[in-house]
């Protein structure tokens, strides 16, 4: 089911009704390919719709005068691009399609309209958007204080969990269809940096990438390395709401 990805990121933490759950699907009813290597926004654009990555991986950039790019999050299949860019008027970052993305276009004004009605699901609207928040701030740690190890791996570890939040790890193996100019984008390094950075953590036994696939042999392992606990996710169920 093309909607199961997005409703089990928010009902890993909301105890949604099922009204919630139908009204959410009835909107992502208009759903639209976009091709790798395009924007789904772009930067100074003012979008009249909200966007979920159903399929596919996406990137949020930032590109400066010289032209240098800096990823700064990585968008998989359950993720809002734009869940509350309507209150700040226009993107202040582009996001692009890594790989060929199936994306759900859901008009913000009926967006709005469904949350003043059901107060579950604008909390867990709200939950989303304070999770992103927390992957940035994690990004900014990383960058800054980790080397590259760590980098590699806490960002590695990040990706696992957030994948299976959404149901996409299987006996801890997942598609990762990263190139390592896009890990270095990420990360900060180059991408020879990452090559040898994945070496080392293959070396080890952490990790295991083949044709677009990660293995996590050992997740705690890895998590130790990576000094990855995972809290500013904030995966937690809870009632939002009484039922």
């Amino acid at each position: 089911m093309r909607h199961g990805p997005l409703i089990a990121k928010l009902a890993t933490v909301a105890d949604l009704r099922e009204s919630d759950v139908e009204q959410l699907i009835r909107l992502c009813d208009d759903v639209r390919t976009v091709p790798a290597r395009r924007d789904i926004l772009s930067e100074g654009e003012r979008p009249d719709h909200v966007h979920v990555i159903f399929e596919g991986w996406a990137a949020r950039y930032k590109t400066l005068p010289n032209g240098a790019q800096q990823i700064v999050a990585f968008l998989i299949p359950g993720d809002f691009c734009d869940l509350h860019v309507a209150i700040l008027g226009h993107m202040d970052h582009g996001i692009v399609a890594l790989t060929s993305c199936r994306v759900a276009y859901i008009p913000s004004a009926e967006l709005d309209a469904l949350t003043s009605d059901h107060n579950g699901l604008t909390k867990a609207l709200w939950w989303a958007t304070l999770v992103d928040e927390g992957v940035l701030r994690e990004w900014v740690v990383n960058v800054g204080r980790r080397d590259a190890y760590e980098r590699i791996a806490h960002l590695l570890c990040e990706m696992h969990a957030r994948m299976q939040m959404v149901g996409l790890v299987h006996e801890d193996r997942f598609a990762l269809p990263l190139t390592q100019e896009q890990l270095a984008d990420a990360t900060g390094l180059t991408a020879v940096h990452v090559n040898r950075t994945l070496q080392r953590l293959r070396s080890k036994d952490l990790v295991e990438i083949a044709s677009g696939t990660l293995t996590i042999p050992d997740v705690g392992a890895l998590r130790e390395a990576a000094g990855f606990t995972g809290n500013y996710l904030h995966i937690q169920r809870r009632a939002l709401v009484p039922r």
